[in-house]
């Protein structure tokens, strides 16, 4: 009995030094740790969306498959069965937007009819500008700045991401507005990152200016927030799941230049 407390007791007394020892290590270890001295708030609160792709809280839901209510011109497009279809005219968010992230989900016609740019053309214009083509690139060749998720006549994606024709795809899209100076010439550029089915395509890449089809990319100076478009381009593309997260803009409460 007595050696089995002789024995417990220098356990206990081991104890006590190697917790000793652990805490100077431990308060020596925070000595020497690296502080910014930078006071940052709190992160907000931000709830994802329950299932892969579903909006966040803080999204602002562009279409969630009942009505194009958030959108100009959608009187022609036909909206059932929680899918949005290409008609008549190209749309316009009634909202518009800065630096933003953006969801959206579009599938090309499971009939497959022309080629090139025949085949599912549409178009995300980011601020009306700025266009991530949409195109069914599924065993279809065109030109490659012309291809799905490519930015449009100025930088081709990395991959060709593009899923069968008839399949969802989605566009994940990290948009950084261009700043223009009080005189209207280029302060910065505008900059598109764009996930196309979860694979990155466009890293971060560098706008030229305006994409048109008929001309090289400028720039031409505008607010820096502005409405998103979907093009009709004559192809009954659909739409789902569409949403926006705005994203901070330190100077937007303050004048540019």
């Amino acid at each position: 009995m007595s050696f089995f407390v002789s024995r417990r007791s220098v356990i206990q007394i081991c104890g006590v030094g190697l917790l000793s020892a652990f805490t100077l290590w431990s308060l020596a270890a925070y000595a020497d740790e690296y502080l910014s001295g930078k006071v940052w708030p709190q992160p907000v609160v931000v709830t994802p969306g329950d299932a892969p792709g579903a909006p966040p809280s803080d999204a602002i839901v562009l279409f969630d498959g009942k009505d194009l209510s958030q959108w100009h011109d959608a009187e022609g497009w036909k909206v059932a069965d929680g899918v949005a279809t290409v008609r008549d005219k190209t749309i316009r968010s009634k909202r518009e937007f800065g630096d933003c992230q953006i969801h959206l989900e579009w599938a090309a016609p499971s009939k497959v009819s022309g080629h090139g740019q025949e085949r599912g053309n549409s178009g995300l214009h980011i601020q009306g500008k700025y266009e991530v083509q949409i195109l069914d690139s599924y065993k279809n060749e065109t030109y490659p700045d012309g291809s799905a998720a490519a930015i449009y006549k100025q930088r081709p994606p990395l991959v060709n991401a593009t899923r069968k024709p008839g399949q969802w795809q989605t566009y994940d899209i990290i948009f950084t507005a261009p700043r223009f100076k009080k005189d209207g010439t280029l302060k910065s550029p505008g900059y598109v990152t764009v996930l196309h089915n979860g694979v990155l395509v466009q890293n971060h890449t560098e706008l030229e200016g305006e994409t048109a089809w008929h001309k090289a990319p400028e720039y031409i100076a505008h607010p820096l927030r502005m409405p998103m478009t979907l093009q009709n381009h004559g192809n009954p593309v659909r739409y789902r799941n569409i949403w926006v997260r705005e994203l901070p803009m330190p100077e937007e409460n303050s004048r540019q230049g």
